[in-house]
């Protein structure tokens, strides 16, 4: 139990345990508040709940954050969020307790959720702060209050509602500007000067991380190495050395469908479904070109959403760049990506899913990509 009164907290009623906060909040299928006497039966030692939940919850979080020891390292990016995040807890990990966001807990909701289950004791604390409208890094960070801020890259999430790259820019830098202690940035990002002209204290990051901190023996996905460069940076500061961050990389995995090699029909699979944007697809592409297999490769596009007015023209260059690649097959999913120059295409994935065993041959290497909500993960379930 923390000097606030609980242990922990959550806003799914499923997973109070004895002497947890539970945040009853309206969603759209499901009110909260009516999971209060379920929340109070498993033990919850504190309930915020009714009209200003969301008030209170993001009220609490700030005061809990200003009561904590911890150092709060904020993330955001275009791409490569959660890699940097999951790397910094890593690295950050051998210099002191280090606690960090939790799947994909890095907005309005789930921030300061990520805030109140940091122990009081924590050394580090390291948050994802997603953002897709204006407005929405500013907001968090008043909750979070971050120490060091880190921005990944500006790209191409999100158009339809910031507009413009620029538009991009000036959100993420928002972070930089107002990090206390240091703004981390790739020193190559189109945007680094307009990056560095809003931090405090900027620190531009060259794209590959020291010589010995990577294994070259290793395969990793696209961009792995400028966020592991991010991240030692930050970690360096703090007095993690280039072999500490090496030996604790052992082992290291990215958590949900992001560049996870699965095994199905003597294929090797690269699940990276997760989430998609123009930038991603042709780093991904460019990967998948790259690395040696025993059979062909074959890249599997599905739709990226929010992207605007440019979408047509921003799924066109990015199967375009596929079929420059020379990529054996490339198969297109969803109403978007069958208007592009590929092999095949299917509007309708059930329809893929029917014959997708007779496109892939043992030894073949598969990339599956898309914005989540295309389900391209499921060509994989059993």
């Amino acid at each position: 139990m923390n000097a606030f009164g609980f242990s922990g907290a959550t806003f799914d009623s499923r997973l109070v345990e004895p002497g947890m906060l539970y945040v009853a909040l309206k969603g759209e299928k499901a009110d909260g508040n009516a999971f209060i006497p379920d929340a109070r039966a498993k033990g919850a030692a504190k309930v915020i709940g009714g009209p200003n939940a969301l008030a209170e919850l993001q009220a609490l979080a700030r005061d809990y954050r200003r009561a904590l020891k911890a150092t709060v390292v904020g993330v955001t990016g275009s791409a490569g969020k959660t890699t940097t995040k999951e790397l910094l807890r890593t690295f950050l990990a051998c210099a002191g307790k280090t606690h960090a966001t939790d799947g994909n807990f890095n907005n309005h909701l789930g921030l300061p959720i990520t805030i109140l289950n940091c122990p009081e004791d924590a050394d580090f604390l390291v948050v994802e702060m997603g953002s897709n409208h204006p407005g929405e890094i500013a907001a968090l960070c008043d909750i979070a209050e971050p120490d060091v801020g880190v921005v990944t890259g500006v790209g191409t999430a999100h158009l339809e509602f910031f507009k413009s790259r620029a538009g991009i820019a000036d959100e993420k830098g928002t972070l930089l500007a107002r990090a206390k202690d240091a703004a981390v940035f790739p020193a190559a990002d189109d945007f680094a000067a307009a990056l560095a002209a809003r931090a405090r204290n900027p620190v531009a990051v060259a794209a590959e991380p020291p010589a010995g901190l990577l294994d070259p023996a290793v395969p990793q996905p696209p961009h792995f190495a400028a966020n592991a460069a991010l991240a030692f940076a930050v970690a360096a500061r703090f007095g993690v050395t280039c072999a500490q961050a090496r030996a604790a990389l052992d082992g290291f995995a990215l958590p949900g469908a992001r560049w996870r090699l699965r095994e199905k029909w003597g294929a090797t699979f690269i699940d990276d479904t997760y989430n998609a944007n123009p930038d991603a697809m042709i780093a991904a592409l460019d990967t998948l070109a790259a690395t040696p297999c025993d059979g062909k490769r074959v890249a599997v596009l599905g739709d990226m959403f929010e992207l605007g007015p440019d979408a047509p023209a921003l799924h066109r260059k990015v199967f375009d760049h596929a079929m420059a690649l020379k990529i054996p097959l490339v198969i297109g999913v969803g109403e978007q990506s069958a208007q592009c120059l590929c092999h095949c295409v299917y509007r309708d994935l059930a329809k893929l899913k029917k014959k997708f065993r007779l496109d892939v041959s043992a030894g073949d290497l598969v990339l599956l990509k898309a914005s989540h909500a295309m389900g391209l993960g499921t060509l994989l379930d059993d």
